[in-house]
């Protein structure tokens, strides 16, 4: 008489079914200054979530065709051009095409986002920012202590000092392309070619509100002691209230919010939104944090 399946059977049908289901892969851009490949950051971040999610595919970003060139595209051309290109090689990459988690460090956080809402097919699942300029900046309050990346800091300061919305400036310098003068905020709404409009400030773009909208998560770290990023409430979408620089609203408070110009009210009823922080200054944080509170939560899913 034939007997049915056993328990052994249904066990290994289970564990041939879960080895053969891939992990999530992951997107990584790199922030200011960095590249894709320093083996002391991105090249550290990728080795911790391989180690911790076994058989993951990452990706970190090249903007470019070479590292000398990558980290030149954090300072200098277009973030639009920079973002099209990304949604290319992503779309080519067959490893990518089911979906993909993404972190974004710094400026390329705000990069990352405008990926989701730009380019959803294959789309983002969770985007994870950290200290990412969401809101923006309005100073450049620390410079790297070696001469050749100080020199390049202090050139970005005279430049935006010199005029952060003249349209050669916009289309060259990419800290020109996040720089929110909340003194001018007319003047930063008509010639921002870059965060006014993911922020859907120009105009409602609904596209960018259904696409972002689609995130299973969007989590946001702050760094307490953070003096890179100012206002760091940028990081939590937080920002000045418009006319002056020194009371910074919460991103509840925004009119970013109230209008809901973004699907953010949406997706904060929604429980979508996660506010992390995290003692330190910009992009410090330790490795036990990190595969606790971003890796194992956010992308082993």
């Amino acid at each position: 008489m034939a007997r049915g399946p056993t328990i052994a059977s249904f066990l290994l049908c289970y564990l041939v079914g879960c080895l053969a289901q891939k992990p999530t892969p992951l997107v990584i851009w790199h922030g200011m200054g960095d590249t894709c490949c320093f083996p002391f950051s991105m090249g550290h971040i990728k080795e911790m979530v391989e180690e911790r999610i076994p058989g993951i595919y990452v990706r970190s970003l090249m903007i470019g065709d070479s590292i000398i060139a990558d980290e030149e595209h954090g300072y200098f051309g277009n973030v639009n051009n920079q973002v099209a290109e990304v949604c290319e090689k992503v779309a080519a990459d067959p490893e990518l095409q089911g979906g993909y988690h993404a972190m974004g460090f710094s400026q390329g956080g705000q990069f990352l986002r405008a990926v989701a809402q730009r380019c959803p097919i294959p789309p983002v699942k969770n985007l994870v920012t950290f200290g990412g300029q969401h809101q923006g900046v309005f100073g450049l309050p620390s410079c790297p202590t070696s001469p050749s990346e100080s020199r390049t800091c202090e050139y970005i300061r005279k430049i935006l000092n010199y005029g952060a919305y003249r349209s050669w400036i916009q289309d060259t310098l990419v800290q020109a392309q996040y720089w929110h003068d909340p003194l001018q905020e007319e003047l930063y709404r008509n010639e921002s070619i870059f965060l006014a409009d993911i922020n859907n400030e120009k105009e409602i773009n609904e596209s960018y509100r259904t696409n972002l909208k689609k995130l299973d998560n969007l989590v946001m770290v702050k760094f307490l002691a953070d003096t890179m990023v100012v206002p760091k409430e940028s990081e939590w979408f937080g920002f000045y209230s418009p006319g002056q620089d020194k009371e910074v609203l919460p991103l509840q408070q925004t009119q970013l919010y109230l209008e809901d110009r973004l699907g953010l009210k949406e997706m904060d009823e929604a429980s979508k939104l996660h506010f992390l922080s995290t003692e330190g200054g910009h992009l410090e944080f330790s490795d036990q944090w990190f595969l606790e509170e971003i890796v194992d939560k956010f992308v082993n899913c």
